[in-house]
């Protein structure tokens, strides 16, 4: 208000308020008025009281409609598969000398050790690491949140299994109660300190479900923070537990896997031949009713059989045969099936050609789609990664070194022996021959090198210089010559590729 508006209430409260309306009137947004046509919001809870009451149900449906519909199974592993993929994240260590060069020694030693450790990382032997980062990540994104306590060094009936004391118990986001609050610092199953920063979890020994009413303060173990990896969807500052991927569009799925089931339950009707008999004027009919002869005794019901080409000439007086129709298959339900999940794919970030399994567009269309929806699942993966693998990383590096397994050489900077590449899923190519020669023009060009091609394909620039390396040693020996040992295909020499390993940046959060 300014200081008109002060002497009109002054000297006219009336027109004051009027003017003070009008005013509020001008300067707001039309969205945030109500009205009878357009449903209004008015509630806006704290993200966690939000979360408290409605993570839960959130995670139930999830996880029903995975158990019993296939297009949501489908989206969490077209989600799971993009995200982390067949081998999981990986991790390519970098640790440098004092002078900036990276020490290929010690870091040999790591990917050794790591490799060892990735057959049984987790405390029950079930799951390999690229097996465990799936699980993580499909809990994740179907629940909201997963979460992984670290276990470090001899613990009593723990065997590690591998040379490395360090092993990950997986539990889901049942085990850390979400009704257990005591006081301001304690809230949601987790303990924070004066600034928001956690301290500790409270999970449950068991799964609260076969604890029943067991599930009490008593049956619950306290983990400090740094222990804990949760890998959780926030959506607001200040959020403590996660939200689940599908919030957005459960209600959705579930109007779609109703909607198709009465489509089949229709389809299913519309294929059983149903006919019925017409009947003419009233007086046609039998004189004692239908299915009883003129001299009172019962008549067996008729049964007309139906064939290709048949003749039906046993129709009484006044008959004739109708056929019920039930418009069934109905056309439209491929167009509204296509709408709603490309309003699905929207919410979930997922492509629809992925989770619709329509490939029927053009090159460009399809190529389009992909880098646009990629970029989703490289977030995605920069999420997981943060979360789970580089803390997971840099603690088995420190175990490594205070185990004795695989020490800290003097000559390392010990700031960089956790440093390390962690490669994601690539994006894979719709045409190769196309994608092929575009980044051979790009190398060549000097705009690309060839450690990018390779990782952008999805290999480990190493393990190919390796690879190849043994190959062409063992091609020579036998006498056979390929054309990329031209010395005009310098572009693939093995010499080029170990050269920009050797200038290659650190760059820890790398997902492409």
């Amino acid at each position: 208000m300014n200081i008109i508006d002060w002497i009109v209430e002054f000297g006219n409260p009336m027109a004051g308020l009027k003017r003070r309306a009008a005013r509020g009137v001008i300067a707001s947004y039309d969205a945030a008025k109500p009205s009878r046509l357009r449903k209004f919001q008015r509630g806006d809870p704290s993200p966690n009281t939000l979360t408290s009451k409605s993570a839960i149900p959130l995670r139930v449906q999830a996880r029903h409609l995975e158990r019993n519909h296939d297009i949501a199974r489908g989206i969490i592993r077209t989600l799971v598969n993009n995200v982390v993929g067949a081998s999981g994240i990986g991790v390519e260590p970098q640790p440098r000398r004092k002078d900036g060069t990276i020490h290929k020694e010690y870091a040999k030693a790591l990917r050794d050790a790591y490799r060892d450790w990735q057959r049984t990382p987790e405390v029950t032997h079930t799951f390999t690491f690229s097996k465990a980062q799936r699980m993580m990540a499909r809990a994740w994104l179907r629940d909201g949140e997963s979460f992984a306590q670290q276990l470090i060094g001899k613990i009593a009936t723990l065997d590690h299994g591998t040379r490395v004391p360090y092993s990950l118990e997986l539990f889901e986001s049942d085990l850390v109660p979400m009704d257990y609050e005591d006081g301001d610092r304690i809230r949601q199953g987790i303990e924070r300190n004066a600034w928001g920063r956690r301290v500790n979890y409270f999970v449950y020994k068991q799964h609260p479900s076969d604890l029943g009413l067991a599930a009490y303060r008593g049956a619950m173990k306290k983990i400090p923070a740094d222990r804990v990896l949760q890998v959780a969807s926030f959506d607001r500052i200040g959020q403590l537990r996660g939200i689940s991927e599908f919030a957005s569009v459960i209600t959705r799925l579930d109007d779609i896997k109703d909607y198709e089931e009465s489509e089949r339950i229709a389809a299913k009707i519309a294929a059983s031949l149903t006919a019925y008999i017409k009947k003419g004027s009233p007086d046609t009919y039998q004189p004692a009713g239908e299915g009883i002869s003129s001299d009172g005794s019962t008549a067996p019901a008729r049964e007309i059989s139906f064939s290709p080409g048949m003749v039906i000439d046993s129709l009484g007086a006044g008959e004739e045969i109708g056929m019920i129709d039930s418009k069934r298959p109905n056309p439209n339900v491929v167009v509204f099936r296509s709408g709603q999940l490309k309003a699905v794919a929207s919410g979930v970030g997922a492509g629809y050609s992925s989770i619709s399994k329509n490939y029927d567009g053009t090159y460009s269309a399809q190529r389009q789609e992909l880098i646009e929806q990629w970029v989703n699942y490289a977030v995605l993966t920069d999420e997981f990664t943060g979360m789970f693998v580089q803390p997971n990383w840099e603690t088995f590096v420190l175990v490594s070194h205070l185990s004795g397994v695989v020490p800290i050489p003097d000559d390392v900077d010990f700031d960089t022996a956790d440093d390390a590449l962690y490669i994601g899923q690539s994006m894979p190519w719709i045409d190769p021959l196309k994608e092929a020669l575009s980044w051979e023009a790009l190398t060549k060009a000097g705009f690309a090198s060839e450690v990018e091609v390779i990782r952008k394909r999805g290999g480990n620039p190493r393990d190919l210089l390796e690879q190849v390396d043994a190959f062409r040693k063992e091609a020579k020996e036998k006498g056979l010559i390929f054309s990329s040992d031209s010395a005009n295909s310098k572009s693939t020499a093995p010499e080029v590729i170990q050269a920009a390993l050797e200038t290659d940046v650190k760059n820890p959060a790398n997902t492409d």
